[in-house]
């Protein structure tokens, strides 16, 4: 990948003050560097979907984000419990946050769905009580 820009964020875990910063700090050089309103758009909503996901679920991790001519890549990588049912976990609706994550307007089980939706392509590895890494792409 010749040409990228990478760009790397640490998340804490349980810090819904800051959750939202790597992802709005993203969109804003995308806008700087005259991306697509479409594709900036799509990129915020999945990366901050994962990155609320990471202070929810996960004891934080770290966003990789690679930007080429072709495409944005994220790569959202944490040392959480795993996902237990992948397949589940897809399904709109369903949730595994706690009570007091949801009180706080978090936790509606939309963060992958939404992930999946505004990306061209999503991959979950994941491994129980070893974390999760997700890749999604947006073309450009």
């Amino acid at each position: 990948m010749t040409d990228a820009i990478v760009l790397k964020y640490e998340i804490s875990p349980d810090d819904f003050t800051r959750a939202g910063e790597a992802s709005s700090d993203v969109k804003g050089k995308l806008k700087q560097m005259r991306v697509a309103p479409e594709a900036i758009r799509k990129v915020a909503i999945a990366m901050y979907e994962g990155e609320i996901n990471m202070v929810i679920h996960a004891k934080g991790g770290e966003i990789t984000v690679e930007i080429t001519p072709e495409q944005i890549r994220m790569i959202l990588a944490d040392v959480g419990p795993g996902i237990p049912d992948v397949e589940l976990a897809m399904k709109a609706g369903y949730s595994t946050a706690p009570d007091e994550v949801r009180n706080l307007g978090f936790g509606a089980g939309m963060g992958l769905p939404n992930m999946k939706k505004y990306t061209d392509t999503m991959e979950i590895e994941t491994e129980l009580g070893v974390g999760t890494t997700i890749t999604m792409t947006v073309n450009l």
